[in-house]
C-alpha cells in the first residue's frame, strides 16, 4: 500500500484512500486526450489548411444537430461567446459555415454548415472511421459498441 508523502526518487505518492482503478482511469485519459487532440488538428487541417484543432468539433456538432445559435455551441463546449463568434467567423471567412435568421427570434441568427463545409467535413469523417475500423478490426462488435456506450455514459455525467 502506497502512503502520502514522498517516494523514491521524490514523487510524491497517491493516498492510500484513492483506488488504483481511478488513476488507471486518468492515466488512460490523459493519454487518449492527448492523442486525441492531435488527431482534431490534423482533421481540421484536412477539412481546411487555415483551420485550428477546435474547428472540427464544431463540424461534429452542427453536423449531428443541424443550425444552432452560437449561444448554444458556446455553452455546449463550454467556451466564451467571444471565442466561439471568433471561431465561427473563420469559419464564415472561409465559406465553411453561414448565418441565417433564426425564425424563432429574429434578433438571432442560427449557424449552420454549408454546403462545402458538409462536404469537405463528411469527407475527412468518412476517412478517419475507416481508420477506426483498421484499428479496431480485431475487435468484436459488442466491445465497440460496449466502448461508445460508455464513453456515452461518460460524456453525458461530465456535462453538469
Amino acid at each position: 500500500m502506497h502512503r502520502s508523502g514522498t517516494g523514491s526518487g521524490g514523487r510524491v505518492s497517491p493516498p492510500a484512500t484513492v483506488d488504483r482503478e481511478f488513476l488507471a482511469l486518468e492515466r488512460e485519459l490523459a493519454v487518449f486526450l492527448r492523442r486525441a487532440r492531435a488527431q482534431s488538428g490534423e482533421m481540421a487541417r484536412e477539412v481546411h489548411p487555415e483551420l485550428e484543432p477546435a474547428a472540427y468539433g464544431l463540424f461534429v456538432r452542427l453536423d449531428d444537430a443541424g443550425p444552432q445559435r452560437a449561444t448554444e455551441l458556446a455553452g455546449y463546449f463550454g467556451v466564451g461567446k467571444a471565442t466561439m463568434s471568433r471561431q465561427l467567423r473563420a469559419l464564415e471567412d472561409l465559406g465553411l459555415v453561414a448565418r441565417d435568421p433564426d425564425p424563432a427570434d429574429g434578433r438571432a441568427s442560427l449557424v449552420r454548415l454549408t454546403e462545402e463545409g458538409r462536404d469537405r467535413f463528411r469527407h475527412v469523417r468518412d476517412a478517419r472511421r475507416e481508420r477506426y475500423v483498421r484499428k479496431l478490426a480485431d475487435w468484436d462488435r459488442a466491445e465497440v459498441a460496449e466502448l461508445a456506450r460508455l464513453l456515452n455514459h461518460f460524456n453525458i455525467r461530465s456535462e453538469g
